[in-house]
């Protein structure tokens, strides 16, 4: 239960409050900005909670801003708190765009009536975006006249009086769609020799809903138990084509087995689950069904996790000669051969004064990246189980000796390859969509889902060289 929510600029002193509760003192965020300095002397990385005379300041950064929510109670629910503070830059990026010192100077009184509709005695009440827009304006910031025969008077949306708070009523569509994409990046850290340091998978599923009336929509994902546990173990497993007689062999690529042990597993344990709050979670606790009234539009339905082994996809053997610049490139899509991995991006990098680049290669486009110090290899299409290769020679004008050389090329070889690509209709944790059922007791219209698998990679998929 929070206290009091404010902005301050980069050094903590407030720029805007609001307080929901009379619990503390108005001075107690004067001290806000000697704590982050006494906090920056004793360590670079400041910690999200500082607690001071009985009060617990919790705050996030952005940008320019430290948004900062006070408590007293050591038994305030952190998570709860912290999640509404992620959830007013949201709200206020719908409203902004760019929310900074100067948009929150220029914007103070849209943030009051955002920040008098979000809390209530310190906790969140209505989160929505779309919601608030409905009767909170940033151009006139004034109350939308919502009917005009009561003297103009400014009402809510009656959908927040309703039980389904993130979907209003009297949508209608010529053609009742629901598109359903579920997205995996791969995270992945890799040896020059091939042995995977870190790996990881975080899952979006992605939901665009263009259906009428106010439809319940019901997801079946594997069937065969893709939230249960193991019934051996608690490592996160995959069953490979063909170990397993009921295993689909649709998206399974990989195999991974458990420590310890060489029994596969066939169901496959999702991490850090986070559902969008349409979903009745109640139900999805007792029968593993995901049911909900979803949001008009595009909203994340669920995001997932798993931290497993699982062999690269895209897998790049890259070796430099350091008695000359001349760099050698193998690369192999390491997925099935009926799988294609599109718009593969693989960056080398080369010593920051190296010139004069010569170029051969079997497949695809390969650029010079003077500014960033890369080799940039572009292949459009790459199919499972094909290996291309590419060699570059560069020139250094400003070396000395081969002693210099050697250094600068061994400095240089310590940044690792990066590899960008994405795999259309494949997932590698195995997840897959049973079925998508949609029904709407009113209408009773004919639905057309859409279902689309992609993985990609993430951020951070390195090879060291």
């Amino acid at each position: 239960m929070a206290s009091a929510v404010y902005f301050c600029d980069h050094k903590g002193k407030p720029l805007l409050s609001r307080k929901y509760r009379d619990d503390i003192p108005l001075s107690a965020i004067d001290k806000f900005s000697s704590l982050l300095s006494d906090k920056e002397e004793e360590s670079n990385l400041l910690p999200p909670c500082i607690s001071h005379n009985g009060i617990q300041y919790m705050f996030i950064q952005h940008n320019d801003l430290y948004l900062a929510a006070l408590a007293t109670s050591v038994q305030a629910n952190i998570s709860l708190i912290f999640a509404f503070l992620h959830k007013i830059i949201d709200v206020l990026d719908g409203y902004l765009k760019t929310v900074e010192e100067e948009s929150i100077r220029d914007n103070f009184i849209i943030i009051y009536e955002l920040l008098d509709e979000m809390m209530d005695y310190g906790l969140p009440q209505i989160t929505e975006t779309k919601m608030l827009k409905k009767y909170i304006t940033t151009k006139s910031f004034k109350l939308e006249k919502a009917h005009k025969k009561k003297r103009n008077a400014a009402r809510p949306p009656t959908e927040l009086t309703n039980s389904v708070s993130w979907r209003p009523e009297g949508i209608k569509y010529k053609k009742n769609e629901a598109f359903l994409d579920i997205i995996e990046s791969i995270n992945m850290l890799i040896t020059q020799k091939g042995q995977v340091l870190r790996s990881e998978i975080v899952g979006n599923v992605r939901v665009k809903s263009r259906l009428s009336g106010m439809p319940d929509l019901k997801l079946g994902i594997n069937d065969r138990g893709i939230f249960t546990k193991y019934l051996e173990g608690n490592n996160i497993g995959i069953a490979k084509n063909g170990d397993d007689e009921d295993a689909d062999d649709t998206n399974n690529e990989s195999s991974i087995v458990s420590e310890g042990s060489n029994k596969r597993k066939t169901n496959i344990e999702l991490e850090d689950l986070k559902f969008h709050q349409c979903v009745r979670l109640s139900k999805f606790e007792n029968e593993k069904i995901i049911s909900f009234i979803p949001p008009d539009g595009e909203f994340d339905l669920m995001n997932y996790r798993l931290s497993t082994s699982i062999k690269p996809l895209i897998w790049c053997d890259v070796s430099i000669q350091t008695y000359r610049i001349e760099i050698h490139c193998k690369a192999k899509a390491q997925i099935k051969k009926k799988s294609i991995a599109t718009n593969v991006e693989i960056l080398i990098p080369v010593p920051e004064d190296a010139d004069s680049p010569i170029f051969k290669y079997s497949h695809g486009k390969i650029k010079y990246l003077p500014e960033k110090n890369l080799l940039l290899w572009k292949i459009s299409s790459f199919p499972g189980g094909k290996e291309y290769s590419m060699a570059a020679q560069m020139g250094l004008p400003s070396i000395s000796g081969e002693d210099d050389l050697n250094t600068r090329v061994s400095n240089q070889s310590k940044k690792p390859v990066q590899v960008k690509f994405k795999i259309p209709y494949f997932t590698t944790s195995g997840i897959q969509v049973r079925y998508l059922k949609v029904n709407e007791p009113k209408l009773q219209y004919k639905t057309y889902p859409w279902v689309r698998y992609i993985t990609q990679s993430g951020d951070d998929y390195t090879i060291r060289i």
